[in-house]
């Protein structure tokens, strides 16, 4: 693929050397500039296309209109649709930094650009048919207004419509909203009403009932009616006023005063106010839905469970959307047109079994990794024998909703006006919403030399997880970077609409003051994702998953640091295995274990390899004599690099039990005792003529003992 950057200055209203941009960008075929490049640009733009023989761009304008003469310019030379990505030199950049160091940022963004783009997702889709029948909760005009497209059904929830005009296509059913489960295309409704299907409209209980407790239209009864003789007018016994439910099946549904237990809203499920946009959405999805694939799912990776024991509830946890579910309590179910693509189960998920696919964290971590440049000493792109110009580094993670939007408000703001809102320049990765970002991706912009970490979110506006969603992870991962002896080096920032004073200081006291230089170098740093290329740890777990990518960054991190204690808190895929005397080594935590982290040999040892651990809680969970305790940390002095290459550690022994014929090793005596405790008096004389207990016998020898004395009987 042949790649050209093109630079622009907005016509000089952006401060950065166009020239020294250009010296500063690799890994492309070739760099031009321009100071007006959508304009009077174009036509030596065109020439450098077909010279080069151009099939992708890298451009530098935030701006749609000016993005939308690009894009018609690579649509003229038979360009792919997406072949033309962005830079914001301006907004974020050139506007709220100093030339240095807007000049220096934009060359670095155009090479993070430049190196994502070799880790881009192919495109893939997925779908789900629905039908047209749309439930409306309480809300007339809302009804009424999707009646040319659905099939639409009022649920009256206790209102009275007898006054209201145009619902004559439109199903109105009585009864109030208890319940509502299932997804998009298979929602179920359930409803209370105080009067049956009996029911004949015949008005008697209007009349005959308590004031402002029976609505006339659908029929129904208030559930604090009093009790009385009055439901004997009633000619069908159709009152119950103990209330009689039913389930009804809907494909959307729209329920403006219902509540949802997915924290940011479910596909087909609208709760809150409804407007044009509202039904919008609902009449597009009518028939069904085609969406980007959003998800690659690993699920024989999966640390959910097994036999029927719970284990590792990350996902189900952390997806705001309700797109993911417990089928059983040993497994999860993903909904992929259910996924809004926030990337919160994928952070949280320790093994890999679901990764993001756009950006995915490969992408991301070259993205990174191109943004930091090492020092003169490291042969930095942009030093050619001078200091950079960003002194301190910190890669900001951007969610590219709310955040993004006010980043360039705030920068539009500081061009017009006389307040000083520049802040230090941060190199941002835009995430599709700070979800995305886990302990993997920040430990790792660490270990590339990142000074700090920003996680840029829209704090009490998320349209995803909700206000601060990310206030735990900056809690657990500055305890974290204290352990290893770097101090607090993350921080998270909400910049709000309208307010742009109250980003500026915190990012600035972040940057300028909140921290020092990191003795971790930057430059030259390559992840892999992996961990098992250095200690011939063999996992089928994909690359660049939680525990792998964060204990490689780890490593790296440790080579440039004396760590302050052996016990690094705060990452939470990393399980510490405790065993008390209670084990009987049975193969239930071995046979549970999804990473194969635990094993017993031949000589009554039960080995734990911490390297391989996810802490997902299976061992925990699922032993018989409840002998395991888990803890959350990651134990530097039990890696196989701090011993002698060794990565299993005994955690439990127990003498084992030959076979008394054979001589066979088969059970532990702790387990064979507890057996014989159980049921001894079961089996008692199966075998007497023997002069030793069944349970003396390994499996083979006692079918064997017990076959030929049953023969001889």
């Amino acid at each position: 693929m042949n790649t050209g950057a093109f630079v622009c200055s907005c016509g000089g209203s952006c401060d950065i050397d166009l020239e020294t941009v250009r010296e500063g960008v690799s890994g492309v075929d070739v760099v031009a500039s321009s100071e007006l490049l959508c304009q009077d640009g174009r036509d030596a733009m065109s020439k450098v296309i077909d010279g080069y023989d151009l099939d992708q761009l890298i451009v530098t304008t935030p701006e749609p209109s000016c993005q939308d003469r690009i894009r018609s310019l690579a649509d003229d030379h038979g360009l792919h649709p997406d072949a033309t990505q962005f830079v914001d030199h301006r907004e974020t950049n050139a506007w709220v930094h100093g030339e240095a160091e807007a000049t220096e940022k934009t060359a670095r963004l155009i090479n993070a650009k430049q190196a994502g783009l070799q880790h881009e997702a192919i495109t893939r889709s997925v779908s789900k048919d629905a039908g047209n029948r749309v439930a409306v909760v309480g809300d007339a005009d809302a009804a009424t207004s999707l009646t040319e497209a659905a099939d639409v059904t009022l649920i009256a929830d206790g209102r009275e419509f007898a006054e209201v005009e145009g619902l004559g296509d439109v199903t109105v059913e009585r009864g109030r909203v208890v319940g509502v489960d299932g997804s998009f295309g298979e929602f179920e409704l359930t409803l209370e009403a105080r009067v049956t299907d009996d029911c004949i409209d015949c008005m008697a209980c209007v009349h005959e009932g308590p004031d402002g407790m029976v609505t006339e239209y659908p029929v129904d009864i208030h559930p604090d009616a009093p009790e009385g003789e009055w439901p004997d007018c009633c000619p069908t016994d159709a009152i119950d006023l103990d209330g009689v439910t039913r389930t009804v099946e809907f494909d959307q549904i729209l329920y403006p005063g219902g509540r949802d237990d997915a924290r940011g809203g479910r596909l087909g499920y609208y709760t809150g106010p409804v407007d044009a946009g509202t039904i919008a959405a609902v009449e597009s999805q009518l028939g069904g839905i085609e969406k980007p694939q959003f998800l690659d799912l690993e699920m024989d990776v999966c640390a959910a469970g097994a036999s029927s024991q719970e284990g590792c509830t990350a996902c189900v946890d952390a997806c705001p959307h309700g797109a993911v579910d417990r089928p059983t309590i040993d497994s999860v179910e993903f909904d992929q047109t259910a996924c809004q693509d926030c990337g919160a189960c994928t952070s949280a998920c320790p093994t890999g079994a679901t990764m993001l696919r756009e950006p995915s964290n490969e992408r991301i971590a070259r993205e990174v990794e191109a943004l930091l440049e090492g020092d003169e000493a490291d042969g930095g792109l942009l030093s050619r024998g001078t200091a950079p110009a960003i002194d301190t580094q910190v890669v900001a993670f951007v969610c590219s909703e709310y955040a993004a939007e006010r980043l360039r408000a705030h920068g539009r703001r500081a061009a017009r006006s006389d307040d000083d809102l520049d802040y230090p320049p941060i190199l941002p990765v835009r995430v599709n919403c700070t979800d995305t970002v886990g302990e993997a991706h920040v430990m790792h912009a660490l270990a590339a030399g990142a000074d700090g970490v920003a996680i840029v979110g829209c704090g009490g506006s998320c349209l995803h997880s909700g206000p601060d969603p990310k206030r735990d992870l900056v809690d657990r991962l500055n305890r974290a970077t204290q352990d290893l002896g770097l101090g607090e080096r993350v921080g998270f920032f909400a910049p709000e609409a309208g307010t742009p004073e109250s980003f500026v200081e915190a990012i600035s006291g972040f940057v300028e003051f909140g921290l020092d230089e990191t003795p971790v170098p930057a430059g030259d740093y390559e992840a892999t994702g992996r961990i098992d290329a250095d200690w011939g740890t063999e996992r089928a777990n994909p690359s660049f998953d939680s525990h792998g990518w964060t204990l490689e960054s780890v490593r790296t991190i440790l080579d440039h640091v004396d760590p302050d204690r052996e016990v690094i808190r705060g990452l939470k895929d990393f399980g510490l295995m405790e065993v008390n005397d209670a084990c009987t080594l049975t193969p239930t935590c071995t046979n549970l274990c999804p990473t194969d982290a635990i094993r017993r040999t031949g000589e009554g040892e039960l080995q734990f390899n911490h390297e391989r651990c996810v802490n997902c809680g299976l061992c925990e969970e699922g032993c018989p004599e409840t002998a395991i305790t888990m803890e959350t940390g990651l134990n530097l002095g039990l890696l196989p690099e701090n011993r002698d290459g060794e990565s299993w550690q005994t955690v439990h022994e127990d003498e084992m039990m030959e076979c008394v014929r054979c001589g066979k090793a088969f059970t532990s005596v702790a387990s064979a005792e507890k057996i014989a405790e159980e049921v001894g008096e079961v089996v008692a004389g199966l075998a007497p003529e023997s002069e030793h207990s069944v349970f003396e016998y390994c499996g083979d020898c006692r079918s064997h003992l017990l076959f030929d004395q049953g023969g001889r009987r």
